[in-house]
């Protein structure tokens, strides 16, 4: 199988970029570990799965991994006087998205060459962005997050892991520079050297990921709003402001109970009303104990 003609295949289906690396980890795997030896994935043990440290454990014989990235901006912008959802969780659940896209694709090779393929998006032990920074779509930049020069960082990732040996692709170059807006603009300071991110610091993490009845006197002051995510970071990059697109997926358009709802609302916010708003949505993840911790520590940030 020709590389080109999986990469043809793959914009046909409607990926932003694509990109082949040979199936080998190599040094993001001591790097993860680094960052796991220092504690900076806070409760997350899911990160220390060795599965992650090495790809092969994913699927036998693998060869190569097919990167693969889907465009989600919208150019809605935040209230700062009301509740801030992170971009991401506007819209359609991406994982029900790219997931469809990531399947018609491991089918065709499939279909086509018989190999072994299987795909994941943000649902397995794989170091996303430092494949995706192998398979040369971009490079991660000094916040963590992948960055591509014609889209900026507002992707969603995923990969096609097969059998098949494919020409791998160039890794991506790194084009910071000496750039340190997102690191400046971090209102915990979670990003505690260029490229490190210490999640106990991180609003994304205590917003989504924290299973704590009260969020840390220390994040709270921070909040700015933000109940569901943080977008800073990214909001504030340079290649973001210049080069973003907007999405031509209408399934990533936000759904209007998400952009900005009031603060109240979801203090408020009932078991139904929940199971019904986070209906194939991403912010699923979000319990509502959470909600309403969440914006109640934004509510006495105001007062």
């Amino acid at each position: 199988m020709d590389s080109q003609a999986v990469k043809d295949y793959a914009l046909s289906l409607g990926f932003t970029k694509v990109g082949i690396a040979e199936a080998i980890s190599g040094e993001e795997a001591q790097r993860l570990q680094d960052w796991l030896d220092r504690g900076f994935h806070a409760d997350m043990a899911w990160m220390a799965n060795p599965k992650r440290q090495d790809i092969r454990q994913m699927l036998p014989g693998v060869k190569s991994v097919i990167s693969l990235a889907l465009n989600y901006y919208t150019p809605h912008l935040h209230q700062n006087d009301r509740a801030k959802i992170s971009r991401y969780g506007w819209g359609r659940d991406y994982h029900k998205v790219l997931g469809k896209k990531l399947q018609k694709l491991a089918d065709w090779l499939i279909a086509q060459t018989g190999c072994g393929a299987r795909y994941y998006v943000d649902t397995a032990p794989i170091a996303e962005k430092a494949w995706a920074e192998r398979a040369g779509i971009g490079w991660i930049g000094k916040h963590s997050n992948l960055i591509t020069k014609d889209y900026g960082s507002w992707l969603f990732l995923g990969e096609v892991l097969t059998t098949l040996e494919l020409q791998p692709d160039r890794r991506h170059r790194q084009y910071c520079g000496t750039c340190t807006r997102c690191i400046s603009a971090c209102p915990t300071q979670a990003i505690v050297a260029p490229f490190v991110v210490d999640a106990r610091k991180c609003i994304a993490y205590h917003t989504i990921e924290n299973r704590s009845e009260t969020l840390p006197p220390e994040i709270v002051p921070h909040l700015q709003n933000w109940v569901a995510g943080c977008d800073i970071c990214q909001d504030v990059c340079p290649w973001n402001q210049r080069f973003a697109q907007v999405t031509p997926i209408g399934e990533f358009q936000p759904y209007s109970a998400n952009l900005n709802p009031p603060i109240q609302d979801l203090i408020e916010l009932t078991p139904a009303q929940w199971e019904q708003r986070f209906t194939a949505s991403a912010l699923r993840r979000i319990k509502l104990k959470q909600w309403h911790r969440n914006a109640k520590a934004v509510q006495n940030t105001q007062d």
